[in-house]
């Protein structure tokens, strides 16, 4: 499985931004995608998740501004992040959980993509 990731980059705190992320390859059946983020000197934590049901889970310090949906192909997710504050800096990487056979499953990283938010 690869994914690719667009978007992020510079934006003024009270901003905005959309990042997408798309799954290609060898996918028996999703589970889930998603949104995770890393800061410097901390450890990588959830922004936002979307299963295969459609249910969703965000971060704490994001609900309320940040959206994750999925795209017609079901194997896109976009996350729209609004009202971006200092603190939302950070690496973004996007994550997909997927059955590869009937039995197998396992989780693949993208290899992440740079937000920041300053003035």
């Amino acid at each position: 499985v690869q994914l690719v990731e667009s978007g992020g980059g510079l934006v003024q705190p009270g901003g905005s931004l959309r990042l997408s992320c798309t799954a290609s390859g060898n996918i028996f059946r999703l589970i889930a995608m998603g949104w995770f983020r890393q800061a410097p000197g901390k450890q990588r934590e959830l922004v936002a998740t979307v299963n295969a049901g459609g249910a969703y889970q965000y971060g704490d310090s994001v609900k309320g501004r940040f959206t994750i949906s999925k795209g017609d192909t079901k194997t896109t997710v976009y996350l729209q992040m609004n009202s971006l504050r200092p603190e939302d800096t950070a690496v973004y990487y996007c994550n997909a959980r997927a059955y590869y056979t009937e039995n197998r499953w396992g989780d693949t990283w993208g290899q992440g993509t740079q937000v920041t938010v300053s003035s």
